[in-house]
């Protein structure tokens, strides 16, 4: 995650899902994120205007800008990218429908310290159950 992180996106995104860090996805994927806020993945996300302006604006800063995770992902997800997609083909299907998984979105089941934004293939656990 930026050092500068916007108290904003931390408040706003990270009420209802991990607040992803913004170079997982390329500018074109985050302009396209941030003007549908209204039908966000089958949710109204809409927020104040002004916030919404300080937010995109952050996100395109921060986007992506090596060619591996600034593809136009699919519907915009980041698990739809071909990066995230080779990074987790030894997962099974059957593991992201664990109830500690839920789904591939939950970048925490398995990864400790995604909130700070840290990958790292040296802390995985993944849940048993």
């Amino acid at each position: 995650m930026p050092a500068n992180a916007l108290a904003s996106y931390e408040s706003e995104c990270a009420s209802c899902h991990m607040a992803y860090p913004p170079a997982l996805l390329g500018e074109q994927s985050w302009k396209n994120v941030m003007s549908g806020l209204n039908k966000h993945f089958g949710t109204d996300a809409s927020v104040d205007p002004k916030i919404q302006t300080e937010i995109t604006s952050w996100l395109l800063k921060n986007a992506a800008t090596r060619q591996k995770y600034s593809e136009i992902a699919p519907d915009d997800r980041i698990t739809k990218t071909t990066w995230f997609i080779r990074e987790h083909d030894e997962v099974r299907p059957d593991i992201w429908k664990r109830a500690g998984v839920k789904s591939p979105s939950n970048c925490g089941a398995c990864h400790s310290d995604a909130a700070k934004g840290t990958f790292s293939e040296n802390n995985i656990q993944i849940p048993s159950k």
